[in-house]
């Protein structure tokens, strides 16, 4: 299947698979993590926590060099089950046992953060919201319930590093019927922490979602640095055809 095509089925998946859209919860604001330093830290959690089951099938390995590591590093901290690396980034789960263990199949991340924008905000703001807004919930069937995406498939791949949390819900008038009670968002409660410290959690969370959000798009830096060079160039070229113009009606005149 040639890339425009796998692009395409790709989209046309996401919306029903585990990042399906969610509520009503407001997305929060993606903080900037344009260094390299970040986006190496992002795809090195993005190869441990998420590619276990998911895939970006889209991405080779050795397109990593990009963020200035070199084939050696990649090897050594980014390949762990024998790889090449330019392979693809895809995961070894099979989708029978993901459809048997979470209902759903891990849907494939290469354009994820491109494909999450909507009209409540970016697709990294969508992704940075998801990720930061999970909770326990005994009653689903992984034991993790997301305010983002209400009963949600996926389990929190990185409840280690966050600890785990409950959430805090208000009984308030329903604001469009006086004579019913709706739950409303009141906070999360720590009931053990874990290994980071919120803010460590954020922004570990942050350089995630920048890894994906460069790896929807990978040449995104390269393509905006040469649009402005365009831009300038065709000021240049307006500025000359202004003048030209002018001369030339002069004449005729």
């Amino acid at each position: 299947m040639n890339f425009p095509k796998k692009l395409i089925g790709i989209l046309a998946l996401l919306p029903g698979l585990a990042l399906a859209s969610g509520g009503t919860h407001p997305y929060n604001k993606a903080p900037a993590r344009p260094t390299l330093s970040s986006l190496q830290n992002g795809a090195k959690l993005f190869v441990n926590h998420c590619l276990n089951c998911h895939s970006a099938s889209s991405m080779r390995y050795n397109r990593l060099k990009d963020l200035g590591l070199t084939e050696e590093q990649i090897k050594e901290n980014l390949l762990f089950t024998g790889e090449k690396v330019g392979a693809l980034m895809t995961t070894a789960l099979r989708p029978a046992d993901a459809k048997e263990w979470f209902g759903v199949v891990p849907p494939d991340l290469s354009v994820i953060a491109r494909a999450k924008a909507s009209s409540a905000g970016s697709g990294p703001d969508y992704l940075y919201t998801y990720l930061r807004t999970f909770y326990k919930d005994d009653t689903r069937p992984t034991g993790w319930n997301n305010l983002l995406v209400e009963n949600v498939a996926m389990p929190h791949v990185m409840w280690q590093q966050q600890g785990v949390r409950t959430v805090k819900m208000d009984e308030v008038k329903d604001p469009h019927d006086a004579n019913k009670t709706v739950h409303k968002f009141a906070g999360f409660t720590q009931v053990t922490p874990g290994t980071m410290t919120p803010l460590q959690f954020d922004e570990a969370t942050a350089d995630l979602v920048a890894y994906l959000e460069w790896m929807a798009e990978p040449a995104a830096a390269t393509r905006k640095s040469l649009g402005v060079w365009v831009l300038f160039l065709m000021s240049i070229f307006a500025l000359f055809a202004w003048r030209l113009s002018a001369s030339f009606w002069k004449e005729v005149k």
